[in-house]
Order: structure tokens, then C-alpha cells, then sequence
């Protein structure tokens, strides 16, 4: 399906941006991976404007273009007690402004039926105590979706999914961690790179600027005290 295809995946050097990255190979695509963990691949922190210009520079003299960009390095999880100025625009740099700057870098050599996937989180409509950095980053990047999906309107197509709990071990859960989810399990990494998959393929020609949760059901579902064995303590 992507025989030849070349797939850009921040982050794609553990959990689900590994996972995305396999089965994008596994597909028959050229995977392209920049992170900050040490590895057989693009190392750089992609907060750092000069490393997304030479990781994109370094891509398109390779390739000549790319077909898939998949905005997936996670940024920082901080919350208002503790989280400094500088952290906060460390978690927007690296869940929003590199994103749109490598979209930017990337706009003029995108192939026919190109597309950008960004990955959110559930937590850009829902949240815990202390998450500001991360969920404000990932509200962000929902967002920055459907901008992008209308400026590159014939170009290139824009969609975001916003996993819910993942366990990037593969470990299967039962009782109630699982039940919270109407799905009745935790999430897997194949979760959201099967629908990348489907996001990037012909089948969803007619897709742009949308978001698609994957997080079992689980904000989808009306919680009240004494409801359904919910209690607040």
C-alpha cells in the first residue's frame, strides 16, 4: 500500500511513534525518524529550530519529497504548581510550533495525495490536575489541524487523532483500568498506528481537518457519583 512512500515520523523512536514507524515499514514505506533518544536515526530535539531545518534539508536532499509527516514527539507534562515559564514554552515547542514548522518546511515537497498526521491526546477536551504544559500542547496541535488542512486545501491532507490511555508495554488490563473504557481494554500502540495507516490511505481520500479519538470510548461516557460503581472519595 505505501510501497516507496516517504513517511517523516517526530518522536518515532519509542512507544507509538515506534510502532507507527514499524508499520509504516512494515507497509513498505522509507521511514524517516527524528528523536532525541540515541539511535539509528535523525537525533536532535526537534524544540531547536536550526535541527528541524537540518533534519528537513537532509530529507529532501535524500528524497527529493515526502508523502506522510506524522507529528507525534511528545512534549512535556507539567502542571501550574511546578511548571516554570520556560518549560511551558518547551512543551508549546515541541508539541506545536515544530509541527507547524516542519509542515511549513515540508509544504512545497509533499507528492500528489500527501498528508500530515498530528498526534493529540483525549486530554485536548478533557484533563487531571496539574497537566497544563502537555494538555495545552495537545489542544494546540488539534487546533493547528484544522488550520493547516485549509491552507493546504488541494495539496496536501491534514488529520489529527487524540489517543486516549495507551500501554505502550502491551500490557492487558483488567478490572476496573480496563472497564473505565466502554471498549472494556487499555488502548495498544497498533490502536493509533492503524489508524494513521487508514488516515494516510486512499480510503480516507475524503478526510481533512478532522480528529479521530481512539481512547476506547472513554470520554464519550457520562460520569455521575454513585453512577454505574463511579464514587468520588
Amino acid at each position: 500500500m505505501f510501497t516507496n512512500k516517504i513517511a517523516v515520523v517526530t518522536g518515532g523512536a519509542n512507544g507509538i511513534g515506534k510502532c507507527i514507524a514499524e508499520t509504516f515499514r512494515k507497509n513498505g514505506a522509507l521511514v524517516c525518524v527524528i528523536d532525541k533518544a540515541e539511535g539509528d536515526h535523525f537525533v536532535g530535539d526537534i524544540s531547536d529550530k536550526a535541527v528541524l531545518e537540518r533534519f528537513a534539508e537532509q530529507i529532501i536532499s535524500r528524497h527529493g519529497h515526502i508523502d506522510y509527516l506524522i507529528n507525534n514527539a511528545l512534549p512535556l507534562m507539567k502542571g501550574i504548581g511546578e511548571c516554570s515559564y520556560e518549560e511551558f514554552q518547551y512543551a508549546l515547542a515541541v508539541g506545536v510550533t515544530a509541527p507547524f514548522y516542519l509542515a511549513k518546511l515540508f509544504a512545497p515537497h509533499f507528492n500528489k495525495d500527501g498528508c500530515i498526521i498530528n498526534i493529540s491526546s483525549s486530554r485536548d477536551r478533557m484533563s487531571q490536575p496539574q497537566t497544563e504544559s502537555y494538555t495545552a500542547a495537545k489542544g494546540g496541535i488539534a487546533a493547528l489541524t484544522h488550520a493547516l488542512a485549509v491552507s493546504l486545501a488541494g495539496k496536501v491532507r491534514v488529520n489529527s487523532i487524540s489517543p486516549g490511555w495507551i500501554d505502550t508495554s502491551y500490557k492487558v488490563y483488567d478490572g476496573p483500568d480496563a472497564y473505565q473504557q466502554p471498549a472494556g481494554r487499555v488502548g495498544t500502540p497498533t490502536d493509533i498506528a492503524e489508524a494513521v495507516m487508514f488516515l494516510c490511505s486512499d480510503k480516507a481520500g475524503f478526510i481533512t481537518g478532522e480528529n479521530l479519538c481512539i481512547d476506547g470510548g472513554m470520554t464519550k461516557q457520562m460520569i455521575y457519583h454513585g453512577d454505574n460503581g463511579w464514587t468520588l472519595e
